[in-house]
């Protein structure tokens, strides 16, 4: 949500969250238990969502790309999490994006290329699916999607989730990249995986209405 919607949807969201529950989104993230590995994250990310400048700078980009290499590759161990979520918490997601984008053109390669190491946190982890999102987000959640319907189990929280947050944003878009990357298209693995029933009409017609 963060990742992949505009700044006045989230902020509708978190204040339709609060007149719901009558509590703040970002407070209940925070001391959200058990503690999970995108819990500072998602602060950081919501943080973002107050920089509204249209604009991205350039400089800025290659400035945060250059602290990014320095934390990951250019130092032994794991990345500085205190840095890389300074990084989420004062720029935009269009600025993320443009900053990922400048880290490629500069060191030949993607940030998250660094975080596929054996032996990586769940920091590591956690970051890695977040920038894949910023990137890519198509081609990000062609992969969520065949990940909740892979070996023919289908994930019916996550499946459901995924297609009712892109069916009018840019399911087109992920139903091309699924199509290119799994040479299938995504209705017919829909169709493949889920059984004959309402369910599967209802996700079917959340594709197909794309």
């Amino acid at each position: 949500m963060f990742v992949s919607r505009k700044s006045s949807h989230v902020l509708m969201i978190k204040q339709a969250y609060q007149t719901k529950v009558n509590r703040q989104l970002d407070q209940d993230i925070v001391t959200l238990e058990p503690p999970h590995p995108y819990q500072r994250i998602l602060v950081a990310l919501s943080t973002s969502h107050k920089a509204h400048h249209a604009d991205v700078s350039q400089d800025i980009a290659k400035c945060d790309a250059m602290r990014l290499y320095q934390t990951s590759e250019g130092s032994s161990g794991c990345i500085n999490e205190a840095v890389v979520l300074e990084i989420l918490s004062k720029r935009s997601i269009p600025q993320l994006k443009f900053t990922f984008s400048s880290y490629k053109r500069i060191y030949g390669h993607s940030f998250t290329k660094q975080l596929k190491k054996t032996y990586s946190t769940q920091f590591e982890d956690a970051i890695r699916n977040v920038v894949e999102c910023i990137q890519n987000p198509p081609k990000y959640y062609a992969k969520m999607l065949q990940r909740s319907m892979k070996g023919g189990e289908t994930s019916k929280g996550s499946l459901t989730r995924l297609m009712l947050n892109r069916a009018e944003i840019d399911m087109g878009d992920i139903k091309k990249v699924y199509r290119k990357k799994y040479g299938v298209e995504l209705k017919d693995t829909i169709s493949q995986t889920i059984p004959l029933g309402d369910y599967r009409d209802f996700i079917l017609a959340l594709a197909e209405n794309a």
